[in-house]
Protein backbone atom coordinates (compact mmCIF):
# COMPACT_ATOMS: atom_id res chain seq x y z
CA UNK A 1 0.00 0.00 0.00
CA UNK A 2 2.65 2.46 0.64
CA UNK A 3 4.06 1.80 -2.70
CA UNK A 4 0.78 2.71 -4.42
CA UNK A 5 0.49 6.06 -2.45
CA UNK A 6 3.81 6.42 -3.81
CA UNK A 7 2.94 5.99 -7.42
CA UNK A 8 -0.27 7.80 -6.86
CA UNK A 9 1.10 11.09 -5.22
CA UNK A 10 4.74 11.01 -6.97
CA UNK A 11 5.39 14.16 -9.24
CA UNK A 12 7.78 12.27 -11.21
CA UNK A 13 5.18 10.87 -13.49
CA UNK A 14 4.30 14.28 -14.47
CA UNK A 15 5.66 15.68 -17.17
CA UNK A 16 7.26 19.10 -16.62
CA UNK A 17 10.05 16.01 -14.70
CA UNK A 18 10.09 14.28 -18.03
CA UNK A 19 14.13 14.47 -18.62
CA UNK A 20 15.04 13.79 -14.91
CA UNK A 21 16.59 9.92 -14.38
CA UNK A 22 15.18 7.97 -11.49
CA UNK A 23 17.05 6.12 -9.04
CA UNK A 24 15.68 3.61 -6.93
CA UNK A 25 17.16 1.49 -4.20
CA UNK A 26 15.81 -2.06 -3.57
CA UNK A 27 17.50 -2.23 0.41
CA UNK A 28 17.31 -5.15 2.18
CA UNK A 29 18.19 -7.59 -0.62
CA UNK A 30 20.21 -9.63 1.82
CA UNK A 31 16.58 -11.07 3.25
CA UNK A 32 14.65 -13.82 2.09
CA UNK A 33 11.43 -12.05 1.27
CA UNK A 34 12.98 -9.02 -0.53
CA UNK A 35 10.98 -8.20 -3.91
CA UNK A 36 13.23 -8.29 -6.75
CA UNK A 37 13.67 -5.67 -9.45
CA UNK A 38 10.53 -6.81 -11.65
CA UNK A 39 8.37 -6.98 -8.86
CA UNK A 40 9.41 -3.52 -7.70
CA UNK A 41 8.90 -2.26 -11.51
CA UNK A 42 5.30 -3.55 -11.14
CA UNK A 43 4.61 -1.97 -7.76
CA UNK A 44 5.83 1.51 -8.96
CA UNK A 45 4.05 1.40 -12.39
CA UNK A 46 7.53 2.14 -13.72
CA UNK A 47 6.47 0.38 -17.39
CA UNK A 48 4.22 3.71 -17.62
CA UNK A 49 7.35 5.70 -17.58
CA UNK A 50 7.79 5.62 -21.01
CA UNK A 51 10.67 8.05 -22.39
CA UNK A 52 12.06 8.30 -18.98
CA UNK A 53 15.17 6.94 -17.51
CA UNK A 54 15.20 5.01 -14.28
CA UNK A 55 17.39 2.21 -12.48
CA UNK A 56 16.44 -0.33 -9.91
CA UNK A 57 19.93 -0.98 -7.49
CA UNK A 58 19.43 -4.07 -5.39
CA UNK A 59 21.43 -3.28 -1.88
CA UNK A 60 22.09 -4.36 1.33
CA UNK A 61 22.47 -1.26 3.41
CA UNK A 62 24.16 -3.05 6.12
CA UNK A 63 26.96 -4.20 4.21
CA UNK A 64 26.93 -1.28 1.70
CA UNK A 65 26.26 -3.95 -0.81
CA UNK A 66 25.26 -2.25 -4.29
CA UNK A 67 25.27 1.38 -2.62
CA UNK A 68 28.11 2.66 -5.13
CA UNK A 69 27.24 0.71 -8.30
CA UNK A 70 23.60 2.99 -7.83
CA UNK A 71 25.44 6.14 -7.42
CA UNK A 72 28.12 5.46 -10.29
CA UNK A 73 24.88 4.80 -12.14
CA UNK A 74 23.20 8.02 -11.31
CA UNK A 75 26.26 10.33 -11.67
CA UNK A 76 26.95 8.60 -15.56
CA UNK A 77 23.26 9.41 -16.16
CA UNK A 78 23.21 12.75 -15.10
CA UNK A 79 26.36 13.59 -16.82
CA UNK A 80 24.60 12.50 -19.89
CA UNK A 81 21.74 14.70 -19.84
CA UNK A 82 23.74 17.73 -19.49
Amino acid sequence: KDLKKWTDSNIFFQDELREAVLLVFANKQDLPNAMNAAEITDKLGLHSLRQRHWYIQSTCATSGEGLYEGLDWLSNNIANKA
